[in-house]
């Protein structure tokens, strides 16, 4: 397990190659925990690809430390038991059973086959205080596959709470979220992220603009700006980019 007093994530050099197409070209990305920073950029810029290298889905030369270790050249089951979460753009939870049968799986994740078959006798804590931090203890006996979207992706945080996970990256989790799902979203990411360190791939640029501690802009398998919301948006790059020399600036944070 990762020391609790780890600080953040270090990308070096990340460079990820398909079949000669360059995905992702020499990114730096540094994140302190505490940081919800937001990872945006058009459509084929590289962000989930960078996931995808951190969490061992593609393969990337390069270094990424996670505390003494190193996660590139690992297994996906290695980097995920050494503290690395992620989620995905559509729902991976098991729609089939309860909120509370899917966190407690996922509790379960790193027990041995032997304990795994052992009877329960009530439910951990960390169970109880994931219900309690993602707000589904009243729908902890809810069949999954009937929560609403929102739920759904609170339920799949839940999952990598109750494996303390001290890295977690997030893949557009407010796609398709109602305007109030997104602020409780925001909501739960600013608390679980206080002690976490946690990056957000977004196409939403009103759940960035009000939730976002900083931003990466990436554009073309690089990173082309780095700062605040207001730092991001007044880089000439960006306006060059994504509006035009011209273009109004104002407007940025609707159309990037």
């Amino acid at each position: 397990m990762i020391d609790q007093i780890y600080v953040g994530l270090d990308v070096r050099d990340l460079r990820v190659v398909f079949d000669g197409f360059v995905a992702v070209d020499g990114v730096d990305l540094s994140v302190s925990r505490g940081d919800l920073r937001f990872l945006i950029g058009p459509n084929g810029a590289g962000k989930t690809t960078v996931v995808d290298a951190i969490t061992g889905l593609a393969r990337a030369s390069g270094s990424v430390p996670f505390g003494e270790q190193e996660l590139l050249g690992r297994k996906v089951h290695q980097i995920a038991r050494m503290g690395v979460g992620r989620t995905f753009q559509t729902s991976t939870v098991f729609e089939e059973l309860t909120v509370l049968q899917n966190l407690d799986i996922a509790a379960g994740a790193g027990r041995g086959p032997l304990t795994m078959l052992r009877r329960r006798h009530g439910v951990p804590e960390v169970v109880e205080q994931a219900l309690e931090t993602i707000s589904l203890t009243r729908l902890r006996d809810t069949t999954a596959g009937v929560l609403a979207h929102g739920q759904k992706q609170w339920l799949e945080i839940g999952m990598l709470l109750v494996q303390d996970v001290r890295l977690m990256l997030l893949d557009e989790p407010v796609a398709g979220m109602s305007a109030d799902e997104r602020d409780a979203t925001g909501e739960l990411l600013r608390l679980v992220g206080a002690d976490r360190t946690v990056v957000i791939v977004e196409h939403d640029m009103d759940f960035l603009r009000k939730f976002a501690h900083s931003v990466t802009v990436m554009h073309e398998g690089k990173v082309l700006s780095e700062g605040t919301v207001a730092q991001v948006q007044a880089d000439p790059r960006v306006q060059e980019v994504y509006l035009g020399a011209a273009a109004d600036v104002s407007r940025l944070p609707e159309v990037v």
